[in-house]
């Protein structure tokens, strides 16, 4: 059986580097993992005020399609040390109202990526602390940070460094056996 995993980008431009991995980690997982991008671009800043009547219809839109998921993995670059803007709103969106995340339980991974030399630790290190709150049971090793994300890839986006490609070959790898641990 394949598990179907929800794969959050924390980069919205089309030929970014967190897109690419997405896309090469995807190529590269075991037919026990169905990887699917889920875009968050479109959902509106989280607002509770929001919430109480009707919510906007991205939110529970993307509330729908997370809670059909068995997994997350979350694919982010870092921004002045720390996660990006879109990744934070979609950890709130689905988070809400109170008693009702979409995220409770379901396995995660965490990868960043960077073109500086650190890998995007910093964005790294503050997701996992979200997902503890969130009780997402993540994956602890391997960690995945990827740093001079800009030798990894050709002009189309194609993975084509070896050395990384089996990096995150033995990431996915990993994260598609913790995926059946925590799911039995």
């Amino acid at each position: 059986m394949s598990r179907k995993v929800a794969v959050i980008v924390g980069s919205l431009r089309k030929g970014s580097y967190s897109r690419f991995t997405a896309q090469a980690l995807a190529a590269l997982a075991p037919v026990s993992l169905a990887l699917e991008i889920v875009e968050i671009g479109d959902l509106p800043f989280y607002d509770q005020d929001l919430d109480e009547g009707t919510p906007p219809a991205a939110w529970s839109r993307f509330r729908e399609t997370i809670a059909g998921y068995d997994g997350v993995l979350f694919v982010t670059p870092e921004y002045n040390r720390s996660l990006p803007a879109v990744i934070k709103n979609a950890i709130d969106v689905g988070s809400r109202p109170y008693g009702a995340s979409v995220w409770n339980g379901k396995p995660a991974g965490v990868v960043s990526i960077s073109i500086g030399a650190l890998g995007g630790f910093g964005a790294n290190h503050h997701l996992r602390q979200s997902l503890v709150f969130l009780n997402m049971p993540t994956l602890q090793q391997p960690e995945a940070y990827f740093g001079n994300a800009g030798s990894f890839f050709d002009e189309e986006g194609r993975l084509v460094n070896e050395g990384t490609k089996a990096v995150m070959q033995a990431y996915v790898d990993a994260y598609a056996a913790w995926v059946e641990r925590v799911l039995g």
